[in-house]
This record gives structure tokens, C-alpha cells and sequence, in this order.
């Protein structure tokens, strides 16, 4: 297969360049009728830092009182007591607790806060202008 070289394009590319910001024409700016518009995802972004904030402190909880629960275990057995009860492994519990809920809060709080975004809020913000406006939901 022969190429030219003097093109800035290749006919065999995998993906063809396109307008990034080709947008249906009820998505334009009401004022400068720009096409160049995209989400403000205020949803998504208020519900992925809730979402964080309850995973992270479900799962240090969560952590805690796993770490609690196992000293009494290996105390009632008498078997690791003295490594269930360190404060290191309390701490590192509650940490590890802490990101791992974290991380799931805030994927669910990101997935239902878009989901209030697409279906209520549906706000945009114009490239051209600056102008901040709600589509209307035909």
C-alpha cells in the first residue's frame, strides 16, 4: 500500500478525524448560536465528592470494626493476639477501609449523579461564550 507523505492524513487510519464538538443543533448556545457546547456535569461531580465522603468513611468504619472483631476472635482463640491488636494494624485497616470505600463511593455517586444530569439538570456551558444555559428535554 502506497502512501503520500506531503498528506497530514493517512487513508488506512483507524479512526478518521472528525469535529470534536459536533453537537445536534438543540444543543447550540442560545446566545451566539455556537455548536461548540459541552456538559457542566453538575450532578456527576456532586455526587462523585458525596459519594467519596460516605465510601470513605463507611469503609474506615467498616475497617475498624473488622479489626476490632478480629482481635476478639484471635484473643478468644488465643492464637495472633498480640499481631491483631497492634495499633499499626488498626490503622492500616482503617486505611485500606477507607480508599477501597472510597473508591466504590464515588464510582456509584459519579454513575447516579450523571444519571440527575442527563435527566434533570441537562446544563451546558458554550466554548465560544461563556454562556451557562439548561437544554430542553424534546
Amino acid at each position: 500500500m502506497d502512501h503520500d507523505f506531503t498528506s497530514p492524513a493517512f487513508e488506512d487510519e483507524p479512526f478518521q478525524h472528525r469535529e470534536i464538538f459536533a453537537t445536534p443543533p438543540n444543543l447550540a448556545c442560545p446566545a451566539c448560536q455556537s455548536p461548540r457546547t459541552i456538559p457542566r456535569d453538575t450532578g456527576k461531580k456532586a455526587g462523585a465528592a458525596i459519594g467519596t465522603i460516605a465510601g470513605a468513611a463507611g469503609g474506615i468504619s467498616g475497617g475498624l470494626s473488622g479489626a476490632i472483631t478480629g482481635a476478639e476472635i484471635g484473643m478468644a482463640m488465643a492464637a495472633a493476639a498480640v499481631t491483631a491488636t497492634t495499633p499499626l494494624g488498626l490503622v492500616a485497616g482503617a486505611i485500606l477501609g477507607g480508599l477501597s470505600g472510597g473508591i466504590a463511593g464515588c464510582a456509584v455517586g459519579a454513575a447516579l449523579g450523571e444519571a440527575v444530569d442527563d435527566a434533570i439538570l441537562r446544563n451546558r456551558r458554550c466554548l465560544g461564550c461563556g454562556h451557562i444555559f439548561s437544554v430542553s428535554r424534546r
